[in-house]
């Protein structure tokens, strides 16, 4: 009846290796597995345990007896709890619970992923997506006279919010480090006394000046003896800004008679740095 004390070993996965020499005449013997003391090894001539005090390990595979050899001597080497064979395990035995602890990223086929063009090792961390900021959005509550046929800057008095507090003094200025592309909405809401529009504009500029304003201005109407007299005007533009670049509306209103103007409500100017 066999007993353990702990864990049972397990078969398979180490064998203590042994080694048998005959037919020798020498004063040393090789061995065939390399050692790093003679403490890991039992010498045996002719069956007769060896003293380690008779023995000199001259390399790490060569050990040299007290003696020479004859032919007829027979030596046994006993390795001890030397590890000389493995066995590979079936596929799918490895469970989760053997592979507890660290394993390298080189000892993985595929240890990185690709996020937005760039290799992210297993383990580490990267940034996706992020916030649409700066953002804002500002609106008028007051009327405001507008030059007749002449682009006027739009003020606005009132903000809903302002992420960076990047608005100020009627313009949005680009914040330090938060160069890029920003998408940017305007809503006018034109009037006149006389009720008669002709030609109304809304634009952004850059800067002080608007880059071109066939393209830019988004939308133009023109209302040759318009009866409404009221005529609402939507622009939407992006630009790619550097930092310290600053935003304005510009509203621009032709009428035939009356004082042009933006009413109290219905204007409004927004923004926000896109995700790219």
């Amino acid at each position: 009846m066999s007993s353990y004390l702990g864990v049972p070993p397990q078969s398979g996965f180490i064998t203590t290796a042994k080694q048998r020499i005959t037919s020798s005449t020498n004063n040393y013997v090789d061995l065939d597995h390399s050692i790093s003391s003679l403490a890991d090894v039992i010498v045996f001539v002719n069956f007769v345990k060896q003293d380690y005090t008779n023995l000199t390990l001259t390399t790490s595979s060569r050990i040299t007896l007290g003696g020479t050899l004859v032919a007829s001597d027979i030596v046994e080497i006993a390795y001890l709890g030397k590890a000389v064979a493995t066995q590979t395990p079936s596929s799918g035995t490895v469970t989760n619970d053997m592979l507890a602890g660290s394993i390298a990223n080189s000892k993985l086929a595929n240890s990185s992923i690709t996020l937005n063009g760039s290799a992210v090792s297993l383990g580490g961390s990267a940034t996706v997506g992020g916030d649409n900021t700066p953002a804002f959005l500002v609106y008028k509550t007051s009327n405001q006279e507008l030059s007749d046929n002449a682009f006027t800057k739009v003020t606005f008095d009132t903000e809903d919010f302002d992420t960076d507090s990047a608005f100020a003094s009627n313009k949005f200025t680009v914040p330090s480090g938060k160069a890029g592309k920003y998408r940017f909405d305007t809503q006018l809401y034109f009037i006149a006394n006389s009720n008669t529009l002709d030609l109304f504009y809304g634009t952004f500029y850059i800067n002080g000046s608007t880059p071109n304003i066939v393209n830019r201005t988004g939308n133009s109407v023109n209302m040759w003896n318009n009866e409404g007299g009221e005529q609402c005007l939507r622009v939407t533009s992006t630009f790619n800004l550097s930092e310290g670049d600053y935003v304005e509306v510009y509203g621009k209103l032709n009428v035939n008679s009356g004082t042009p103007r933006l009413y109290a409500y219905g204007n409004w100017f927004s923004g926000f740095k896109l995700i790219t």
